[in-house]
């Protein structure tokens, strides 16, 4: 039996605990049978009249259940990710300011340009 706790206060309203069990079995069943098939979720989430979000965070959900060291994996790829994503604009913010400062130096130069 599938059991997921914590998803949040507004799918324990919207959608009962059996259909999010059939929903994440059916999603699970789906991926054995096609592999590597992208769209399950969204095709699985239309036919039961869930939103693919809601659905996609369950599977992730009962995933990290059943296999806590994917998850970890999981969520340390993703904070990466994060972190990659920081670097980035961390490195676009200081080549802007590095432009910024050359040229308001520039202005400040009391020697004439040539």
């Amino acid at each position: 039996m599938l059991i997921l706790e914590g998803c949040g206060h507004a799918c324990q309203r919207k959608y009962p605990p059996e259909l999010i069990e059939r929903a994440v079995r059916m999603v699970a069943e789906k991926q054995r049978e096609t592999q590597g098939r992208p769209g399950i979720i969204r095709e699985v989430g239309d036919l039961l009249g869930i939103h693919p979000q809601a659905l996609r965070h369950w599977v992730k959900k009962d995933e990290a259940r059943r296999d806590p060291q994917a998850a970890a994996a999981c969520r340390e790829s993703e904070r990466i990710r994060q972190l990659e994503k920081e670097n980035a604009e961390l490195r676009r913010a200081n080549d802007i300011l590095k432009a910024a400062a050359a040229f308001f130096a520039a202005g400040l130069d009391p020697r004439p340009p040539r």
